[in-house]
């Protein structure tokens, strides 16, 4: 969930804007996230809307029983920055060293979550070792297996995961027998497995 601005234009040229929280819900049958209105906060020049945000933020620290100390530095009506001062019980770190963990650790948490919602991973519970190991190499090699697919086509993911999947396996039952046979793909298909350099399938898998 998070702050999102509306902005809306009126006759005489001036703009309002408007906050909202909003949250990105995934669409299973669209196979892309969208944005839905959670709540409609008000106008982002109403002082006293800017303060009830505050008092918001504040209370989910709190909530979340995070030990830092936030103060605001309003910059305009809308935009205001949040200055965490952060704690540590080792005495030997500068205070670059606990920002630098603080930012790396942020960047380690950015990569898992684009991990996760890029190959759609479920919730996975592993104790052993060797297993979190393994989910892990496989889940990165997925990840930089799409990121080769993207530099090569120049596109998205979505949209060559979406040219792909029309190449399916039918299986044809008959009284003499049973034939596993390649669907025809389209030529969007074609033109990407030729750009990523995957051989086409023949057009009958098996006969039984």
């Amino acid at each position: 969930m998070y702050l999102r601005e509306s902005r809306q234009k009126r006759a005489d040229g001036s703009v309002l804007t408007h906050l909202q929280l909003a949250a990105s819900v995934w669409n299973a049958a669209r196979g892309q996230s969208e944005i839905r209105i959670v709540y409609n906060c008000g106008r982002a020049d109403d002082p006293a809307l800017i303060e009830r945000l505050r008092a918001l933020a504040r209370s989910i620290l709190r909530r979340l029983n995070l030990d830092v100390d936030i103060v605001f530095y309003e910059t305009t009506s809308l935009h205001f920055w949040i200055d965490c001062v952060v704690h540590s019980n080792d005495d030997t770190l500068s205070a670059e060293d606990m920002a630098l963990g603080y930012k790396q650790q942020q960047r380690v948490e950015e990569a898992w979550r684009t991990l996760k919602s890029g190959l759609r991973l479920r919730p996975m519970f592993h104790w052993a070792p060797h297993r979190i190991h393994a989910n892990v190499a496989l889940s990165v090699v997925a990840l930089l297996l799409e990121r080769a697919a993207e530099h090569a086509c120049g596109d998205t993911w979505r949209n060559i995961r979406d040219d792909l999947k029309t190449v399916k396996l039918a299986q044809l039952l008959s009284p003499h027998g049973t034939v596993w046979q390649v669907t025809d793909s389209s030529k969007k298909s074609a033109n990407r497995r030729k750009t990523l350099r995957i051989r086409t399938p023949a057009l009958i898998q098996s006969l039984a």
